[in-house]
């Protein structure tokens, strides 16, 4: 393990599931200003919430196992299409069709991990990038099952627990989101510092000292890649349910893009950038696209430039450094 594995990701001395609950925290405190500070953009918080279960997804192959690909948005799209037809189907309860997302993104995560973990460097990315757009030509094709370039539509989810039904001003849909992902952050919290989790750093740091004590680095990437499924697949299955209708863009590769861009923003290796880093990016956008519809890519490009060049391994990693240089430069009693 690495220096920084260790100072960054080995539990540390105090009361139990510390970083858990501070997770939980953090989630709820900043949903709670999100929902009383902006009333009128539940719908684009909730759906910034849906993409950042496809960053979360996105940092666990990346960020903690090395993976380089280009096709994250696969594993997004591919569940909120199933979960569309469950619901057309019939099957509307919510919680029934999260389920069916997570089982769908999982499976098509230990596909898709089955054949790009073989390889390594330029020809995995490659792989990756041909998986997302074959995916997203049959997305195309398969009209009867996607709706084509029209989008599936009709989608009506069934009340929350029988009692919570979805309104038109997206409160039921952003809370339920929300749950969601301080539930899902704190299991990732917990799962990072796993000894599977410390493995998959291992191999990414050093996959033939991995392998010289005995952990062999194809099987467990495949794991991951299941896991990093279910997590995108949970946020396929909240763009369908909240949203109603799944296109042809959940699939797209400038998806994909999108959400390497955020994590290299927030930085990799931490969840707590990556989720820093889908919030900051899609609000920065929102904003800059509302004041100026037609430029707001270059101020986009702007601001990425800034990040790369002033902070090359993400804001998380920058702020946790500013943090630790604090903490030593303060007088000790």
């Amino acid at each position: 393990m690495t220096e920084q594995t260790i100072k960054y990701d080995v539990p540390r001395p105090g009361f139990p599931l510390q970083q858990e609950i501070l997770g939980l925290l953090t989630v709820a405190i900043v949903g709670a200003i999100g929902y009383f500070a902006f009333p009128d953009d539940l719908a684009f918080l909730t759906r910034l919430i849906s993409i950042t279960f496809l960053v979360l997804s996105l940092d666990l192959v990346t960020g903690y196992c090395g993976v380089a690909t280009l096709g994250q948005a696969a594993l997004f799209g591919v569940s909120a299409y199933a979960v569309g037809n469950a619901c057309i189907a019939g099957i509307t309860n919510p919680l029934i069709l999260l389920a069916i997302g997570a089982l769908t993104g999982a499976v098509t995560g230990l596909i898709s991990g089955a054949l790009i973990t073989r390889f390594h460097g330029l020809p995995q990315l490659v792989l990756s990038i041909a998986i997302g757009q074959l995916v997203s030509s049959l997305a195309n094709k398969l009209s009867s099952w996607t709706g084509g370039s029209d989008g599936l539509s009709g989608i009506t989810p069934g009340k929350i627990f029988g009692v919570f039904a979805f309104d038109m001003y997206s409160r039921t849909s952003y809370i339920f989101s929300l749950v969601t992902l301080a539930v899902v952050m704190v299991l990732l919290l917990r799962f990072v510092r796993s000894p599977f989790g410390l493995l998959c750093r291992g191999i990414k740091d050093d996959s033939l000292r991995a392998l010289m004590i005995g952990a062999s680095a194809y099987p467990r990437l495949v794991m991951m890649y299941g896991v990093s499924g279910i997590v995108a697949g949970l946020g396929g299955a909240l763009m369908a349910i909240n949203t109603g209708v799944v296109g042809l863009d959940s699939v797209s590769f400038e998806r994909s893009a999108e959400v390497l861009v955020m994590l290299v923003l927030g930085g990799a290796g931490n969840l707590w950038g990556a989720l820093a880093g889908a919030v900051i990016f899609q609000i920065f956008e929102h904003i800059v696209s509302a004041a100026n519809p037609f430029h707001w890519m270059t101020l986009v490009g702007l601001l990425l430039i800034i990040i790369v060049i002033f902070a090359p391994r993400g804001l998380g990693h920058s702020i946790a450094s500013l943090w630790v240089s604090f903490s030593q430069r303060r007088p000790r009693p």
